[in-house]
């Protein structure tokens, strides 16, 4: 990753962390709904969804995810934007690909709370960029797209997140 990638996600991490930093002390065991996280808050706190936050701040997302919901969020961890090829990240972090971004992360959101349970009796669902993802379960385990699912049902107050390991795209 370039200097400048690293300091576009380094500027928009460290300001999401300081926006949400009195959310932070919040309960993160299951508390009450008013003290439990939203997506960003949630993906933010746990550390590996760096990258998945400055893309959300450079789309100018975060707002929306950060709304009354419900999403499903199918989240890749800043592992799985590391493994893009070289320069993907720079490039969709650029002001001038903000449309291509939208279009990336939306298609990592589904519309309605879609749980493991009800994720794994589908072969698809229509994501919020209007684009449907293949859902494959089996025996040993569930991909969307060519991610698989490696965390589940991390719930949230305005709905669910499921980590995955590779970003897919539309």
């Amino acid at each position: 990753m370039s200097a400048f990638a690293r300091k576009i996600i380094t500027t928009a991490v460290a300001g999401l962390s300081m926006a949400f930093a009195s959310v932070a002390l919040a309960d993160h065991h299951g508390g009450s709904k008013e003290m439990q996280k939203d997506i960003v808050d949630t993906a933010v706190s746990a550390g590996s969804f760096n990258t998945l936050a400055a893309a959300l701040d450079a789309a100018g997302l975060v707002e929306t995810l950060k709304g009354e919901g419900p999403f499903t969020v199918f989240a890749p961890t800043d592992a799985a934007f590391a493994a893009l090829p070289e320069g993907t990240v720079e490039n969709l972090l650029k002001p001038e690909n903000k449309d291509q971004l939208v279009a990336v992360l939306t298609y990592h959101v589904v519309p309605g709370k879609v749980l493991a349970a009800d994720v794994v009796k589908l072969d698809s669902a229509k994501t919020v960029n209007g684009e449907s993802v293949t859902i494959m379960a089996t025996d040993a385990g569930v991909k969307v797209d060519d991610a698989n699912v490696v965390k589940t049902d991390i719930m949230t107050s305005n709905g669910v997140i499921h980590v995955i390991d590779a970003v897919i795209l539309p």
